[in-house]
């Protein structure tokens, strides 16, 4: 039978691993349309709207919002593996 504490440092440890590697992907999602000049005549379009309003601010949020929230599970894996390493 395997110990509770082994399962439990286990999923922390996968869980650190693969949301720490969706939020760098989202965060690199987020830093890419800010990199990026763009077409001239959308800039020029986009430039005229409400700055809330325009795509690219509105894409780099919602990416870094994302990558926030997979950043706390990451931060949640990384709990739960110390737990289980304290309970051996």
């Amino acid at each position: 039978m395997i110990p509770l504490a082994l399962v439990a440092v286990a999923c922390g440890v996968t869980a650190v691993a693969v949301a720490g590697a969706t939020s760098y992907r989202h965060l690199r999602g987020a830093i890419e349309p800010l990199h990026q000049d763009g077409e001239p005549t959308r800039a020029a379009i986009e430039a005229t709207r409400p700055f809330a309003a325009r795509s690219r601010v509105r894409l780099v949020v919602r990416h870094a919002v994302l990558a926030a929230g997979w950043l706390t599970v990451a931060l949640y894996g990384l709990g739960l593996a110390a737990a289980g390493a304290l309970a051996r």
